[in-house]
């Protein structure tokens, strides 16, 4: 169960049911008439003048907290989170009739108008500045105006968004997918030029620390194609039963000129038991090395012990 402060809980209270709907879930928001609205989901359940009401249940309220708690039967550190961390809740999941209709809307949050919390909350996690313009000027990457997340895109092979992760910026521990996110097509910066090698990481973060990681030592970081996983991949108990990540599927499947797989994933269990996963799997269609960091759990732990050792040389 994730933990909430009282700040937190504050700041999620303050947001009323319409505004909500309105930025975060727009596919839920009907107008009913005048300055009455609806939800698609249900529609007695009415918003006016600051409030709501689910008339055929005799509840009501004020907040966005209040209907996710009452209406969506969210734990209060849930509810939080999804106010709080401006996650968009994903609808319930459609049909089988309906999924083949085509690809899920990708509901992005609005651009804040400018950046300077990401760039500082990077900066401190030790990423180079030189690859966070990169992110910020393809697009990649930018800071959302309600609560300045940052938030990672991922485009498909025709430069659509398919995908977006968030990261809290203001010490908070958030990170979220976007509503209707598609993990097929997740964080990813492809080669300068065409390349047959692939890196793996399980975040954005990490990926973004091995680049910097590269550049400090005077190699192209952009020299190789690199994708995130949008988290840590769980594989089945019998690794005969499992299938591989479904962003490495779909990269390789997009990238076929792909032909070997470097594998940078966490220095811990599950991300131990995820490269042996993958190498059970795929090593016989690519060679694949496995390079977990050489210090601490991660890349990002990685880069910033460097860091530190590298200005304690320099006093």
């Amino acid at each position: 169960m994730p933990y909430v402060t009282p700040e937190q809980i504050e700041r999620a209270k303050q947001m009323d049911l319409l505004t909500y709907l309105q930025h975060y879930e727009p596919q839920e928001l009907v107008h009913f008439s005048g300055n009455v609205f609806t939800t698609r989901t249900h529609d007695s359940l009415k918003i006016s003048n600051g409030k709501w009401n689910w008339w055929s249940r005799g509840i009501g309220g004020r907040s966005a907290l209040d209907y996710l708690i009452k209406v969506r039967g969210m734990t209060l550190p849930e509810a939080v989170m999804r106010i709080d961390g401006q996650a968009v809740i994903i609808p319930p999941a459609p049909s089988k009739a309906r999924e083949t209709a085509g690809p899920k809307r990708l509901l992005l949050p609005e651009r804040n108008q400018n950046n300077d919390r990401v760039v500082a909350y990077l900066k401190g996690r030790g990423i180079h500045s030189t690859l966070i313009d990169y992110c910020l000027q393809t697009g990649w990457l930018y800071e959302s105006h309600y609560r300045r997340n940052a938030v990672f895109v991922g485009f498909d092979p025709q430069g659509v968004p398919r995908y977006g992760a968030l990261r809290g910026t203001s010490g908070s521990r958030f990170m979220g997918d976007v509503g209707g996110s598609d993990k097929r097509f997740s964080f990813s910066i492809p080669a300068r030029e065409k390349s047959t090698k692939l890196h793996l990481f399980e975040s954005a973060i990490d990926l973004l620390s091995y680049g910097t990681l590269e550049l400090l030592s005077d190699r192209d970081w952009r020299r190789e194609n690199c994708l995130s996983l949008a988290g840590i991949y769980k594989p089945k108990k019998n690794i005969g039963e499992s299938t591989p990540p479904a962003a490495l599927t779909q990269y390789l499947k997009d990238y076929p000129q792909i032909t070997e797989i470097a594998l940078h994933l966490d220095n811990d269990a599950p991300g131990r038991l995820a490269a042996k996963t993958i190498k059970a799997l795929l090593s016989s269609i690519y060679a694949i090395s496995d390079e977990p960091p050489l210090h601490g759990k991660d890349y990002n732990d990685y880069l910033k012990m460097m860091l530190r050792g590298r200005h304690g040389s320099e006093r």
